[in-house]
Formats: structure tokens, C-alpha cells, sequence
């Protein structure tokens, strides 16, 4: 997905984590990577805001988010 704020657009991408044990969660964080990005910069990372207990249950669950959520993740990361 891509998101426009504050002039420059954002490519967003779902980080999927799980240690393989039976039964633990998938653990999902929001990347963010400036399309313009320079070379001082680099991708900018929640904490897991998805946890959920299959993979696809994630990613369903991301998909689920709206525009407004992901421009206040974005912006939660930003100075």
C-alpha cells in the first residue's frame, strides 16, 4: 500500500514474525519507506501492532486497516 503525507508518499509493508513454535502468535509490524527516500534515510518500523494466530489471520487483519490508521502509525514514528 501507498500513502501520501505531508508531501511525500510512503510505501507500507506488513513484516511478518513468528519463532516457530507450536502454537505462538504471528507477530506484525508496519514498515514505511519514503519513495523518494535519500541516502541518509531508511525505513521506519513499528512495534507489532498485529498479533494474531495464523499467518493468514494477519494478514487479513492488515488489510482490515484504513488509511486514516496508517497515516497515525506513520506519524507516530516521525520526529
Amino acid at each position: 500500500m501507498t500513502i501520501s503525507h505531508q508531501g511525500r508518499f510512503w510505501d507500507i509493508y506488513l513484516e511478518l514474525e513468528n519463532d516457530g513454535g507450536p502454537g505462538n502468535p504471528y507477530r506484525g509490524r508496519l514498515a514505511y519507506s519514503p519513495a523518494d527516500r535519500g541516502e541518509d534515510e531508511f525505513t521506519l518500523r513499528t512495534i507489532p501492532v498485529i498479533v494474531e494466530a495464523t499467518r493468514d489471520d494477519a494478514l487479513r487483519r492488515a488489510y482490515q486497516l484504513e488509511g486514516h490508521q496508517f497515516v497515525a502509525f506513520l506519524r507516530s514514528l516521525l520526529p
